[in-house]
């Protein structure tokens, strides 16, 4: 396996109960080549404190000049990292230690540009709630338009062969429109079915209340990927169906 720097890109805002946990999760894993980019969209909590507690060169610690959104963040991020694959860690969730080195290898081995693992839900205090979501062996643009079975925290790409993006700018579902960006160059993205994160559920998260998302999704068809009325209503309905009705 060739040894490449990983850039680990973390956008965080107010998350000082969690986040010590999740950088503990990235210390210890198998992989050593990374590098830690956390953007802080000014949080209000002692988050800077704790981030600045950990003496690691790896760890990159910035502070955004004003609140500007989880898209504005994980862009700045982005743009500082010099990493020749870049993953995504929000700041509340926990990977497995051999996350990175199992990802890497998968992806050289089959020569992906971008892929996801499944993952495992856990609650506020961190304990497993015996919910495990598989990912798909590969999905394409349209797949994901459908109702995204991808876990932000598990994704991972090649830069090198891809390039860098930029994150949409709308408030929540930026990492879907993220994905479909790279979609729009990478014909798949491929699943691992090997659970590699863990994904904190948390009562006041910014994607708790799913009637609140629909007018964001609305805004990903429309604004962002520029989809027709009547196929906007169809996702947003299949969406609905999907997570609201919680049938899958």
């Amino acid at each position: 396996m060739i040894n490449r720097l990983v850039s680990i890109i973390m956008p965080t805002y107010n998350c000082a109960k969690f986040i010590e946990k999740t950088i503990e999760s990235v210390l210890a894993q198998t992989y050593k080549n990374w590098e830690l980019i956390i953007v802080d969209d000014c949080s209000k909590d002692n988050t800077e404190e704790i981030v600045k507690r950990f003496k690691d060169d790896r760890i990159k610690y910035n502070r955004l000049e004003k609140n500007s959104g989880a898209a504005v963040a994980r862009t700045e991020a982005m743009r500082l990292a010099a990493g020749s694959y870049m993953a995504f860690l929000d700041s509340d969730d926990l990977w497995k230690e051999n996350k990175l080195e199992n990802q890497i290898k998968f992806m050289q081995d089959n020569k992906y540009n971008f892929t996801c693992t499944a993952y495992e839900q856990i609650d506020e205090q961190g304990n497993k709630v015996g919910k495990v979501i598989q990912t798909k062996k590969k999905a394409n643009y349209n797949r994901i338009l459908l109702d995204c079975p991808v876990g932000n925290s598990t994704v991972m790409y090649n830069v090198d062969n891809l390039g860098k993006f930029e994150v949409p700018n709308i408030r929540k579902r930026n990492d879907d429109a993220l994905w479909l960006q790279i979609l729009k160059k990478e014909k798949y993205i491929y699943g691992m079915q090997e659970i590699l994160m863990e994904y904190r559920i948390r009562s006041n998260s910014i994607s708790s209340n799913k009637f609140d998302l629909i007018k964001y999704h609305w805004q990903l068809y429309r604004e962002i990927e520029h989809l027709s009325v009547l196929r906007s209503v169809f996702h947003i309905c299949w969406w609905g169906v999907i997570k609201v009705l919680h049938i899958k």
